[in-house]
């Protein structure tokens, strides 16, 4: 695994917490931000038996966050910092929504498909501007989604996260926090928010 994966994985996993089985939360039954069913299509792709997340070892973590995530949204291939963004969106809120916030926020077509026009204009963007307006989309999104029943709960913890990774990502104005502060808010964890078809808006819950 190269650096900037592993400062990226640091992050995300500050921010996923421990075991969860929260009935309110659309994620599931989730240990350090993997959830059962993604661990067990993991383990039947591996030819291994099915088991309890719970359990879910470190290798396993990364396994599955550099290849479900890290490589499917793309961030291997992105600038510094949009990289960093790319990979916490698409973990809590799913790879294609996230190629489609981030095609919004370097102004080309929003298809979810990270094709060559895609790439062409995330290498010409200037990353300290890209990484605010697609922070600013995200933010906009989770303003949308506390709306829906019973998810208000989750905006403080959303909205913590999000400054903090507006910080790590060195947008002005956001500082950058240590591996002790993160604060989930209202709730124990942060709530993952569903991945959409990518025939879907960006807004569909």
């Amino acid at each position: 695994m190269d650096t900037a994966y592993n400062d990226a994985l640091a992050f995300v996993l500050r921010w996923e917490g421990g075991f969860v089985d929260d009935p309110q939360d659309h994620g599931g039954r989730t240990m350090k931000g993997v959830t059962q069913s993604v661990y067990d299509a993991w383990r039947a792709s591996q030819a291994k038996p099915a088991a309890d997340v719970k359990g879910i070892s470190n290798d396993e973590i990364a396994f599955i966050y550099s290849n479900n995530y890290w490589k499917k949204a793309l961030c291997n291939v992105l600038q510094s910092h949009i990289d960093l963004v790319q990979f916490d969106t698409a973990v809590n809120m799913g790879p294609v929504r996230a190629v489609k916030m981030l095609q919004q926020a370097v102004g080309v077509g929003v298809d979810g498909a990270f094709g060559a026009e895609t790439q062409k204009a995330c290498d010409a963007c200037n990353p300290e501007d890209t990484v605010a307006r697609y922070c600013s989309i995200r933010e906009a999104l989770y303003r949308k989604f506390a709306q829906a029943p019973g998810q208000d709960r989750f905006l403080v913890g959303w909205m913590n996260r999000l400054n903090a990774l507006r910080g790590e990502a060195g947008v002005p104005g956001f500082k950058k926090r240590g591996s002790s502060e993160a604060d989930f808010g209202d709730t124990d964890h942060i709530e993952r928010v569903p991945d959409i078809s990518p025939d879907d808006s960006i807004e569909k819950w």
